[in-house]
């Protein structure tokens, strides 16, 4: 069986990142999870370095030490020359190992700085394949054009922006209280069992896994194919932990459930795996009731108030990888509007009329 899967070396402008995501996202510290899953899917992470001046970011030294990342130490206070010393090692060693690792097929760039841009040319000049990654609101216009493909980190599946807090305005002499915060509510105890639990958790895991294939596939996605992109997302994942003696019997389980439709593989025993129609029509017949009865909600804590209603309900079941794709895929089909409020640093959805 052929294997297309990419190889890829990940660099990292870890500054860059982290500050536009704590910035523009409010999410400290900057979380690499997502990164990991997205580039999971498309093939094998064979290098992870980050440059930064390390003594400035302890906490995520720690977390991206657990992502098995090579952490490269630029100090950065020794004066202005040493302002680009980590874009140009970052971008030396780049191009070293595009040289000395003739096998790695696609270069996986994290920044927002358009700095990068020669670097990006030269590797295409060099037959690379070149993944940009940054954060939407602090990457430059002359960065993504530049690359094969580019995330916003913004827009993957498990990021969760943090509205920026409301400033109350104040006049001479007055001081004005900020809003009182409610209290979050109890979540209603639920007496599932742990083993009902297991099962949904890996079908979200292989739908989310599907979804993110899919939209990367020139053909249909093989169940042998989904099992790589899982085992690099998790290399502990094993099926007979759920309760199932193969892949294929867990699949075959999940068809059962309606979470996906098996059909007939390039091989026998390798099905291929899509998800059943017809589409979430219903789960968007959900949305759109709940907008409709809230008025105008905010985009945070609206899944909440959809699982208040139906408890089972999860976007990744219908295809979708987030919740934010699932509510852009219900305005694509005009059935609700959203629209950015920046004093609230949030979505503001309403049902179209």
């Amino acid at each position: 069986m052929e294997n297309d899967d990419e190889r890829i070396a990940l660099f990292l402008d870890y500054e860059n990142l982290a500050i536009g995501a704590r910035d523009g996202l409010g999410v400290a510290p900057f979380d690499l999870g997502p990164v990991a899953d997205a580039l999971a899917e498309r093939g094998r992470v064979l290098a992870r370095r980050a440059y930064a001046d390390w003594s400035a970011f302890d906490e995520d030294r720690r977390l991206l030490a657990r992502q098995q990342v090579e952490l490269i130490e630029i100090p950065q206070r020794l004066g202005a020359t040493r302002k680009n010393a980590a874009d140009i090692k970052l971008a030396v060693d780049a191009i070293e190992l595009a040289y000395e690792r003739g096998f790695i097929t696609t270069f996986a760039i994290g920044t927002g700085d358009s700095d990068f841009t020669p670097l990006v040319h030269k590797l295409r000049e060099m037959d690379k394949r070149v993944i940009g990654i940054g954060v939407e609101s602090s990457t430059s216009r002359l960065l993504p054009p530049a690359c094969d493909e580019f995330l916003f980190y913004d827009r993957l599946p498990g990021v969760e922006p943090r509205p920026a807090p409301r400033r109350a305005r104040s006049r001479a002499a007055v001081v004005v209280e900020p809003d009182p915060v409610p209290a979050p509510e109890p979540e209603p105890e639920e007496a599932a069992p742990a083993e009902a639990e297991d099962h949904e958790d890996v079908g979200k895991l292989v739908a989310s896994t599907l979804a993110g294939l899919q939209r990367h596939a020139d053909g249909p996605v093989l169940a042998s194919r989904i099992k790589r992109a899982i085992l690099r997302k998790d290399p502990t994942f094993d099926e007979g932990d759920h309760g199932f003696r193969g892949f294929g019997e867990l699949l075959r389980h999940l068809q059962e459930e309606g979470v996906v439709e098996l059909g007939e593989g390039s091989a026998q025993g390798d099905p291929s795996v899509t998800f059943p129609e017809p589409g979430p029509d219903e789960a968007f017949g959900l949305l759109v009731e709940v907008v409709g009865e809230l008025g105008r909600p905010q985009l945070s804590g609206l899944k909440n108030q959809l699982r208040k209603r139906r408890p089972d309900f999860s976007e990744k079941r219908y295809g979708f990888n987030g919740f934010l794709t699932f509510v852009r895929a219900a305005r694509a089909r005009g059935l609700v509007e959203m629209e950015r409020d920046e004093e609230l640093g949030d979505y503001v959805l309403s049902v179209r009329g």
